[in-house]
């Protein structure tokens, strides 16, 4: 397309009269021509991977003298456990299974000299969780891992000083990277700056599992966040444990998540304090649901049996959720009697986790009732409850009804209550409460007060 300036005139003719600067190159005068920029690209991923397939000859011994050389020429010493794993590790085909720099120390200089290894090897994982990561040889090292393509998945947690010039160097690395998968970025602090440029890169990044724990997420940095992950069709997983996220604000932008979000798979919200309040938005999102969300985690977030009154609401319209994590909450009888019927209607959930639920005898038989009416149901946790004889003893009789289940989780030490009891039924001849089931595929074995799972 031409540009036309404002000085440009017209020949009486009416034909466009020549700009000064064209007159000046009518001259003769020499100018310089670009090729076009998607060739300039092309260009750069063929010399990229051409670096690879130069180097992925190397071995081992051999990158561990270029690593030697490189820390000679950088004037730093070598680190001895990376020439530990460079001795130890197996390579298949310029790939090993991971480099961990856990705790490790790198300061620029050190950062510098693993181009040497990043350049020659593909790594699984690489850990640089605690490696004490400033803010040039963070920002070195993560262009190092984008450029060379270096890994699949990267812990850089417990980094808390990466400053501006890493987070925005991480940020290119989410945005641009065809192989990194799953990224671990826990224990350090996303408010400001480091939640913009983690959000902005995730609208064209291709991670398959974030890990954010323990970020101080609550409030406007979830905000953020969320406001991408609306139209993220990349993520499967997202893990955002221990973050003081609240039942209102925050609960909240979760469910927009689920309303909006349809490829999101597992949603982990443990150790929070989503409460009751929170819990009713986000079942209200989950009925949007139609394809998407599988596992929910909500262990340990203050909910009680009146939260109960929104899932079993949300429980019999659900096609997708296969697992669902309810424990370590004070739930008690009265909140599994809530949610026994709609678990009976339920078709998709397959893992329920109630363990550390307050749950007695009463509750178990009530889920008792429930295995029995089930068809669907594969696994059951009630460990940490305080489940007797009585509850036992429903729970075997449910055992020879249902034929789906293929875990129950008890506590796997008696009681001395439950004990004497086996022990009595056992003397008398096994009877009537002395159930054993074993099903015809091996998975679940049942006696009173002791459970074994093969």
């Amino acid at each position: 397309m031409t540009r036309c300036s404002d000085n440009d005139e017209e020949t009486d003719d009416g034909t466009e009269k020549p700009s000064r600067n064209q007159r000046k190159r009518s001259k003769g005068e020499k100018h310089v021509s670009f090729p076009p920029d998607e060739q300039i690209v092309s260009g750069f991923a063929e010399s990229r991977t051409a670096d690879r397939k130069a180097d992925v000859c190397l071995t081992l011994a051999e990158v561990m003298e270029a690593y030697l050389q490189s820390c000679s020429r950088h004037q730093v010493q070598p680190r001895e456990l990376i020439l530990q794993q460079l001795q130890q590790g197996v390579c298949g085909g310029g790939s090993m299974e991971r480099l961990d720099l856990k705790g490790e120390r790198l300061d620029h200089r050190s950062c510098e000299a693993l181009e040497a290894v990043l350049k020659s090897l593909h790594f699984d994982f690489i850990n640089l969780q605690a490696a004490q990561l400033e803010e040039n040889g963070a920002s070195s090292l993560l262009d190092m891992i984008l450029f060379y393509e270096s890994t699949t998945h990267l812990d850089i947690s417990d980094n808390s000083s990466l400053g501006t010039s890493g987070w925005r160097a991480l940020a290119h690395l989410i945005k641009q990277s065809v192989r990194l998968s799953r990224l671990d970025v826990c224990n350090v602090s996303l408010v400001n700056y480091p939640a913009q440029s983690l959000s902005k890169a995730l609208l064209t990044s291709r991670l398959s599992a974030l890990h954010l724990h323990n970020t101080q997420l609550s409030g406007r940095p979830l905000y953020t966040l969320v406001g991408t992950l609306k139209t993220n069709r990349a993520l499967k997983e997202l893990h955002l444990t221990n973050n003081l996220l609240n039942s209102y604000q925050d609960a909240l932008q979760l469910g927009d998540l689920l309303r909006y979000n349809s490829t999101l798979q597992t949603l982990e919200l443990s150790n929070n304090t989503i409460a009751d309040a929170g819990l009713e938005e986000l079942c209200d999102g989950l009925r949007w649901q139609t394809a998407g969300l599988k596992v929910l985690l909500l262990r340990n977030n203050q909910i009680t049996a009146e939260g109960m009154h929104h899932l079993a609401k949300a429980l019999p319209g659900l096609k997708v959720l296969q697992v669902l994590d309810l424990g370590e909450n004070l739930l008690g009888n009265k909140g599994v009697q809530m949610i026994r019927e709609p678990l009976m209607v339920n078709i998709s959930v397959l893992q329920l986790g109630l363990a550390q639920a307050n749950i007695s005898c009463e509750g178990a038989v009530a889920l008792a009732e429930f295995l029995a009416e089930s068809r669907h149901i594969q696994r059951l946790d009630l460990r940490q409850n305080e489940v007797k004889v009585g509850g036992l003893m429903a729970l075997s009789l449910a055992l020879r009804i249902n034929r789906s289940l293929a875990r129950l989780d008890v506590d796997l030490t008696p009681s001395q209550e439950q004990t004497a009891a086996a022990e009595g039924r056992e003397e008398g001849g096994g009877g009537g409460g002395g159930v054993r089931k074993e099903d015809e595929k091996g998975g679940v074995r049942l006696q009173l007060g002791k459970l074994m799972s093969s």
